[in-house]
């Protein structure tokens, strides 16, 4: 009986394998995931800031002991950006990196605050600094505001940070300890930055929320990034 049994078995399989075989082979293959375009490179977004419409005042120094004014805010499709030099800032949440001891002109508070309320980490999160509202430049009349994605360029890394304080109305050109950090500039804010040579883009009513998270900063500064490479 067993052996009935298992003969039928066996022959009830052979006469379901050609049909399933057949049927495996006619069925569609698997889509290929989707793939995700590559952010823009350094030189690519460079390449749209070569000309200058400028839309600041005049022009801003790049540090308070010298005299000349160099660096002008300049308009774009979708962005404005300027080319300056960075200094550090390393004002917010006391860390080892920021803090009265090691820096002279420490401040514990940032103009933007954290989802919590708390002021930002300048030795953790990379943040940029825009220069106070002034007959210069008024950086909300650009529609950039606290939160806002700009994409930092320097010695062909790009960086993706945001707006996260304001300065004096007369400088530009400064960043977070971790946006330098990040971009090999010497973030130590009593001997680091650099004097010339850094790119900022900022792109228009953005806003990176929350604030802190830099994973969202990037994501958003990718996608505007192209943008911004397309339509220049």
């Amino acid at each position: 009986m067993r052996k009935l049994i298992l003969l039928a078995t066996m022959a009830l399989a052979a006469a379901v394998l050609p049909s399933a075989l057949a049927s495996a082979a006619q069925a569609p293959a698997p889509a290929a995931p989707a793939t995700t375009a590559a952010a823009p490179t350094a030189a690519q977004l460079l390449a749209k800031t070569n000309s200058c419409k400028q839309i600041s005042n005049g022009k801003y120094k790049t540090d308070e002991d010298v005299s000349a004014k160099t660096v002008a805010v300049c308009d774009a499709n979708g962005a404005v950006f300027w080319k300056a030099d960075m200094d550090i800032d390393c004002d917010g949440q006391r860390s080892t990196q920021c803090n009265e001891n090691t820096d002279c002109c420490y401040q514990d508070d940032t103009a933007f605050h954290q989802s919590d309320g708390k002021p930002l980490n300048a030795a953790k999160l990379p943040y940029i600094v825009v220069p106070s509202s002034s007959s210069i430049w008024k950086y909300s009349s650009s529609q950039l505001k606290g939160g806002g994605s700009c994409a930092v360029i320097y010695n062909g890394k790009v960086e993706y940070a945001v707006i996260g304080d304001t300065g004096p109305t007369q400088i530009i050109g400064e960043a977070s300890y971790a946006t330098a950090k990040d971009l090999g500039i010497n973030p130590d804010p009593s001997n680091g930055g650099t004097d010339s040579g850094v790119t900022y883009i900022c792109f228009k009513n953005s806003t990176v929320s929350p604030i802190e998270n830099h994973a969202n900063a990037v994501s958003k500064g990718q996608s505007l990034a192209t943008t911004f490479v397309n339509n220049n």
